[in-house]
């Protein structure tokens, strides 16, 4: 699923995400370290896997999300 992050504190390795509809979910540092980057700027465009309410990884939209079908790896 497609998102845009609103916020993303680098101490904490943690922020906030707008989804496509509108509402906002936020995410933890093991989502923001399951994922291959080092630093995340409001606006940017990135992939989230949600696991039930919450994210579990979070990769710019130009990454691959290993392991989910129908996503390119």
């Amino acid at each position: 699923m497609q998102a845009t992050v609103r916020a993303f504190d680098p101490e904490t390795r943690s922020g906030s995400v707008f989804l496509d509809d509108g509402s906002e979910v936020t995410f933890g540092a093991a989502a923001f370290d399951a994922g291959p980057l080092r630093l995340l700027r409001s606006g940017q465009r990135v992939n989230i896997v949600m696991d039930g309410e919450a994210v579990s990884f979070i990769t710019l939209s130009t990454f691959p999300v290993p392991g989910v079908p129908g996503v390119p790896e």
